[in-house]
């Protein structure tokens, strides 16, 4: 017998049966007091079974909860902005994001004209009902894809490749959102879309060069449409001002020459008045007030007696 044996055989049962009723009761004090707290973040909500019913829901905080899984708790993120990629996969985020191999099964799209597209965008999504989120639905996320898959391949469905490459895609992602939140609200998801963003939209490479040529195409047009309307808007204004000023110097031309008519028209008519009431005076004033007008402007001034015969000597004709 060897002297580890023959340790073991002196020590009596009975301390053997304390030792292991006191390691039992210790672990299970320490089970109880592990499974008594839980810790609810600040981006957090908590939620709390009792045998798989619920029973309440907690604020952040440290919280209290009966022990040995009689009560257990999740604490699902609900102000944690979650997203899920369709079409692209994001290996690593940063100052220069590492993507993986597009999934055309995600990103090929057929749209309204029957052009082909590879449509790339994001959902952004948050928990708004926890107790909704964990128990009325199973795998959530795998409900988002879906849901996000076959509403924007129905908008897109819509949609000419023109309007989804361009003038369309704040509309397309509108809509998208309206859609996806009413069908998991349907579903009682309890979850809230944040946003639906387009990210990258492409024609397929085999058709990539064609389809460049068609848009460098439609550039110039609106770019030569665009110039047609600056000169446009040069000219017309322009010949419009003018047409207009013409206009209204004709008028003011014609009012001036109206008025004046008027006027010259009234003070014969006023003359006319006075010489009737006494002609020789105002025949006198009038002849000299025509002098009075006329005098100035001579530069020699013969005063003849009407008794000479001729004028002729005293005009000196022949100086210089």
């Amino acid at each position: 017998m060897n002297p580890d044996q023959m340790y073991y055989q002196n020590i009596p049962t009975k301390t053997v049966v304390k030792y292991v009723i006191l390691i039992a009761i210790g672990i299970l004090i320490l089970v109880t007091i592990a499974t008594s707290f839980y810790m609810v973040n600040t981006d957090e909500n908590g939620i709390v079974l009792r045998f798989g019913r619920f029973v309440r829901t907690a604020k952040p905080g440290l919280h209290f909860k009966i022990p040995l899984w009689i009560e257990t708790a999740f604490t699902p993120q609900v102000k944690r902005i979650f997203k899920a990629e369709f079409g692209f996969r994001t290996l690593r985020a940063g100052i220069k994001s590492t993507y993986g191999q597009k999934d055309l099964g995600e990103s090929l799209m057929l749209c309204g004209d029957l052009s082909v597209a590879e449509v790339e965008w994001i959902v952004q999504y948050q928990i708004r009902e926890p107790k909704k989120f964990l128990f009325n639905v199973r795998n959530p996320q795998t409900i988002i894809r879906d849901v996000a898959e076959s509403v924007m391949r129905n908008v897109v469905g819509n949609s000419s490749v023109d309007e989804v490459l361009t003038e369309r895609r704040i509309e397309i992602n509108d809509e998208a959102q309206g859609q996806m939140q009413e069908i998991l609200d349907s579903y009682s998801t309890g979850i809230r879309i944040v946003a639906v963003k387009l990210q990258d939209v492409n024609p397929p490479e085999k058709v990539k060069a064609a389809f460049n040529e068609v848009n460098a195409a439609q550039q110039d047009r609106e770019r030569f449409i665009n110039q047609a309307r600056e000169e446009y808007n040069k000219v017309i204004p322009r010949a419009s001002g003018q047409a207009l000023q013409i206009i209204q110097q004709a008028e003011a031309y014609s009012i001036n020459r109206v008025n004046t008519a008027a006027g010259d028209a009234q003070r014969f008519t006023q003359i006319w008045a006075e010489y009737k009431q006494n002609k020789d005076v105002t025949r006198r004033r009038l002849y000299l007030e025509s002098l009075n007008r006329t005098l100035p402007g001579l530069e020699k001034k013969y005063i003849i007696d009407d008794k000479v015969k001729g004028v002729l000597p005293l005009m000196n004709i022949g100086e210089k």
